[in-house]
């Protein structure tokens, strides 16, 4: 009984606090910049005739921009990218539906059948035209503010980075988690398709859950030194809290019917899961019973990472 009341406090827990960081996205700058300026004006008072150190460009490279990326974040996705969606969807393509039953006036039937031409032209021009490079645009400006997020929070709260030991562990690292990162999200999207409905999206839900958990917490472990294995077996281990902290991305990014509206929700709202999941203190210990999800993918990013470097070794 106690168990199961701990793992439903653990997931309430991390329900909440992945909500913090709306709250606390607005008066981190202040107090970042501030503790700056405190120190800036620490050094400068010590070493009076030190240039570098007083040096006002050096002090406004260092400025948060955590608040400024967010803001950033959600013109690009939300006031360009989901705009320009809605306005074709409910704008354009209902005006030139009035337009043909103007001009067809005295013919419905021709209305409708070159509307029924026009229509999967026009959603194809602007899908490959507009939405498709715009949709790949925003991924890698997004992840470079994502970044730079991550890594403002972590100095606010913990300081300097530790990262891993070496460079090629750094980019092995960085390339094992993008590959067991895909084929979880393969995996959810399998497990989705099992033939009782409920179950297969309570089992996607749950999958989605802990993938955005981890998208969240990574930039802090990665900050951390904490190498893949560590990240995902924590998550493992302390399913109850992860699955409440992903939950409301998840269900979220699950409601717009298009991918692409999607992509938009979760980079919209995925700043602030960032500044919680640096703020927040997961619970821990009160399951004994890990949830080993990312065995599986790990298994095959092992064997594919062990026959491609085995194939360039050979070489």
């Amino acid at each position: 009984m106690d168990s199961v009341i701990g793992i439903i406090y653990a997931i309430c827990r991390g329900f909440v606090d992945s909500l913090k960081g709306t709250i606390v996205l607005f008066y981190m700058d202040k107090q970042i910049n501030e503790k700056l300026v405190e120190k800036t004006s620490n050094r400068a008072e010590l070493r009076k005739k030190d240039v570098v150190m007083s040096s006002p460009s050096k002090h406004k490279q260092r400025e948060s921009k955590v608040l400024r990326r967010t803001l950033q974040c959600c013109a690009l996705n939300g006031g360009v990218f989901w705009a320009s969606i809605l306005i074709f969807d409910f704008g354009l393509l209902p005006f030139v539906k009035y337009l043909l039953t103007v001009i067809f006036g005295h013919s419905p039937g021709m209305g409708l059948t070159v509307w029924s031409w026009i229509q999967p032209f026009l959603s194809l021009t602007f899908g490959t035209i507009w939405v498709l490079p715009l949709f790949l645009l925003s991924r890698i400006v997004n992840s470079l503010w994502f970044q730079d997020i991550a890594d403002s929070a972590y100095r606010y709260r913990q300081g300097r980075p530790l990262l891993l030991s070496s460079v090629s562990k750094l980019i092995a690292d960085t390339l094992f988690s993008v590959l067991v990162q895909a084929l979880f999200l393969g995996q959810g999207m399998l497990v989705s398709k099992v033939p009782l409905p409920p179950l297969g999206d309570i089992l996607a839900l749950v999958h989605m859950c802990l993938l955005y958990a981890l998208y969240a917490f990574e930039y802090k472990w990665f900050n951390m030194g904490w190498e893949l294995h560590r990240r995902l077996t924590f998550i493992e281990g302390n399913w109850p809290y992860f699955l409440g902290f992903g939950m409301p991305l998840a269900v979220l990014t699950q409601m717009p019917n298009s991918y692409f509206v999607s992509g938009c929700v979760f980079s919209i709202l995925f700043p602030l899961f960032i500044v919680s999941g640096n703020e927040a203190e997961p619970v821990t210990g009160v399951c004994d019973c890990q949830l080993k999800l990312f065995s599986p993918v790990i298994a095959i990013a092992n064997t594919l990472f062990n026959k491609t470097i085995g194939r360039v070794n050979k070489r």
